[in-house]
């Protein structure tokens, strides 16, 4: 994790072109790091811009033949003639997000290290599936130089965050009320199914070795229908018989859609996950409100 205690920023996104769906910057006003968000047809609009002359690092962000969210991490001297270099040569990409500094002071000792560290602690966190087809080394840093780097990190990870693409940034448990080990585990028992789940601040976290149902009831969406064949090609459920079995831990943005998912066919979540004493999301929900 990038920082023990949570505190209050203030953000500024700034529209150079006036376009929301434009290249967008992003930086806390009380720090030297700006963060681009540049779509890949607007490359050529960024390259134009005196930051990408600069020595930065960069994340590009796509998705994997089978669906799941991906990403390349690097760092460059030049960062937009780097991006230019992936447009001939990568394909998965469709957004690149460009860290700089502010000051202009970063060296290729910063960015070398900020690109070993954002690749370890995207591993870590298993957001996103990877394209770095090694991991960087952990090049020689000083000391002092180390710490600003990993400051400089924490504002970047803040920042890509906030443009909607957490990827150094672990999964936050919600607490449970009346749950003394201050998180809690969910569980759901329905037609035959055995699950587990924590809820986190962006939805429903089924664990690895939850067991659903692999035949779909007529009543589940063809949506639905959809993400249980992706979970599958992506390597996160294995169908084991009957069983609709997790490999791996699983992010859904709500308990409805985490038991539908599960159980094969509509459901309210709400009511279906439970705690180990009984009591219903709905009810944790209801209780924490009051």
């Amino acid at each position: 994790m990038l920082r023990n205690t949570a505190l209050p920023q203030t953000i500024q996104i700034y529209l150079p072109q006036g376009d929301p769906a434009g290249i967008r910057m992003a930086e806390i006003t009380t720090r030297t790091v700006r963060v681009f968000e540049v779509p890949r047809p607007l490359l050529r609009e960024f390259r134009d811009m005196p930051e990408s002359k600069q020595v930065g690092v960069y994340f590009l962000f796509g998705s994997s033949p089978s669906g799941r969210p991906s990403c390349y991490i690097g760092q460059s001297g030049a960062i937009g003639d780097r991006l230019k270099q992936h447009s001939d040569k990568k394909d998965f990409w469709d957004h690149a997000l460009v860290a700089v500094s502010l000051t202009n002071a970063w060296t290729n000792t910063h960015t070398g290290y900020m690109e070993w560290q954002a690749i370890k602690r995207a591993t870590e966190a298993a957001r996103y599936e990877l394209h770095n087809g090694n991991d960087a080394s952990n090049p020689h840093t000083p000391a002092p130089l180390e710490s600003d780097c990993r400051e400089y990190l924490e504002t970047i990870s803040i920042l890509l965050t906030t443009l909607g693409y957490p990827i150094v940034e672990p999964l936050k448990a919600v607490p449970l009320p009346g749950t003394s080990d201050g998180a809690g585990t969910l569980v759901f028992r329905e037609g035959g199914t055995e699950a587990r789940a924590r809820p986190t601040t962006e939805g429903l976290l089924v664990l690895a070795g939850s067991v659903g149902n692999a035949i779909a009831r007529p009543s589940l969406s063809a949506s639905l229908l959809r993400r249980r064949d992706d979970l599958i090609e992506q390597g996160v459920v294995e169908v084991r018989g009957n069983d609709y079995v997790f490999l791996k831990d699983q992010l859904f943005n709500s308990p409805s859609t985490a038991g539908a998912v599960i159980l094969g066919g509509s459901i309210n979540g709400r009511i279906a996950w439970k705690t180990v004493t009984g009591r219903t999301f709905q009810q944790l929900e209801d209780q924490a409100l009051s």
